[in-house]
């Protein structure tokens, strides 16, 4: 029986269920520390950000519907050479990533809330969060993924709107005074490069493509709903835990800053409410990425990108088995061996890198007329997109020069692997295609 497709409204939840995952929870006293007062405005900066690169995801994603993704939109363009092959290997890589950073972003929430936080058994949490999510996946398919997304999703948003509407109800203006000197406008830049990880789930829409309703369609339609849902969010979030506590507190409690900023308006209900809000957030956001993850390493896979151990790929399932099974030890293995802004930081970094050669891409496909939309536009978002690795890339030199040193050595990793080894794999593949297709 042929699998269900995921409908416009399970691809948004697939998005939004990644995009308001462990980012806002974990990361947000970060952003509070960097940006003041003036968060609201770095939210909305970093969604611009989403929206440009969205802008050429969605005119892409309805000429190319492939697994792949942003791969896919690469080698349309420029063929199959070492930098679309080390890019396939980053985009996945960024998918393992992001998945380890939600397992540890779990257990940092659920230990404290049950009072319990010691190494052991933070461990052993980030093991059994993989493992279930694993499973869920294995045994589910994407239709079944689609449907928990869409009620996960519509839970932590009712959570989160509760948060919302309390905070605002306790508003206190004196709280709020944004900041628009040199420095403040610094600290919104700074801020909203380190938030543009939260916008980052939209890409997953066209990881799915081949599983989605009339991918033409609902491909771009998702895109910007979802973007621009979250956008939403995030300044209504922003602006009501702002509003509820001053800054200095947020910053002391930064591990867990939204559920102490609940406290005020919602008591000690309200700390446990978006504590657990937390968890339903880092687990759609897990449920999501591993789905996707598992597609672009199938995808990889038939492509030679990534090797896999028999000849013949059989089709169990959209991304089956051995990619579920890479993807999901790769990432435990990133989750036992950093922390959690160290792979935030490398996330960031090589996403925007992939969100870079997307727009050189869509430019050269413009120009070839094999996809549509502005020039001027795309190159315009470019500048803006290179503007926020180089602040990504000073941002690690300035406070973390190992995870800077990380990111560096993950690119070169990347490179390297490709050149020596699956290069020539893949070359040796398409050989054989080659060869096995029928003369006439």
């Amino acid at each position: 029986m042929e699998e269900k497709k995921l409908t416009l409204l399970q691809a948004v939840s697939l998005a939004v269920g990644t995009m308001i995952g462990a980012s806002i929870f974990s990361i947000f006293g970060v952003g509070v520390e960097t940006a003041g007062t003036d968060l609201p405005f770095a939210f909305l900066l970093s969604g611009l950000y989403a929206l440009m690169v969205g802008y050429s995801y969605a005119k892409l994603g309805t000429k190319i519907v492939s697994n792949a993704g942003p791969v896919a939109f690469v080698e349309k363009a420029f063929g199959n050479n070492p930098i679309t092959g080390t890019l396939s290997i980053l985009m996945w890589t960024s998918y393992v990533v992001s998945i380890s950073l939600f397992a540890i972003s779990f257990a940092g929430y659920f230990l404290p809330l049950i009072h319990l936080n010691n190494y052991a058994l933070n461990t052993f949490v980030v093991v059994i969060i993989i493992a279930v999510f694993g499973a869920l996946n294995y045994f589910g398919g994407s239709s079944a993924v689609g449907k928990l997304e869409f009620w996960i999703v519509l839970t932590k948003l009712l959570i989160l709107l509760l948060f919302i509407v309390a905070g605002l109800a306790s508003f206190n203006p004196s709280y709020v005074k944004p900041d628009f000197s040199p420095e403040g406008i610094r600290g919104i830049l700074n801020a909203s490069v380190i938030f543009f990880l939260s916008y980052m789930g939209f890409g997953l829409i066209t990881n799915a493509s081949e599983n989605i309703q009339n991918p033409q369609r609902t491909v771009p339609k998702a895109i910007y709903i979802s973007i621009i849902t979250v956008i939403v969010i995030y300044v209504l979030v922003s602006l009501s835990a702002l509003g509820a506590v001053p800054v200095w507190k947020l910053v002391k409690y930064q591990e867990n800053a939204l559920a102490v900023a609940a406290e005020p308006a919602l008591g000690k209900f309200g700390f446990v409410l978006l504590s657990i809000g937390a968890l339903i957030s880092i687990s759609s956001a897990l449920n999501a990425t591993l789905y996707s993850g598992a597609n672009a390493a199938y995808a990889l896979m038939k492509e030679g990108y990534i090797p896999h151990p028999r000849k013949q790929l059989k089709r169990e399932w959209m991304s089956e088995h051995f990619g579920l099974y890479l993807t999901c030890t790769l990432a435990l293995l990133f989750a036992l061996l950093f922390n959690i802004t160290s792979v935030a930081s490398i996330i960031s970094l090589v996403t925007t890198i992939l969100y870079i050669f997307v727009l050189f891409s869509h430019i050269k496909l413009i120009e070839t007329k094999k996809a549509e939309g502005r020039k001027g536009i795309v190159f315009f978002n470019l500048i803006v997109i290179t503007f926020v690795a180089i602040e990504i890339l000073i941002f690690q030199l300035k406070n973390s020069p190992k995870t800077f040193v990380t990111s560096i050595l993950i690119l070169i990793g990347c490179f390297t692997a490709e050149i020596l080894y699956y290069g020539k794999q893949r070359k040796i593949r398409i050989f054989r295609r080659k060869e096995a297709k029928p003369t006439i």
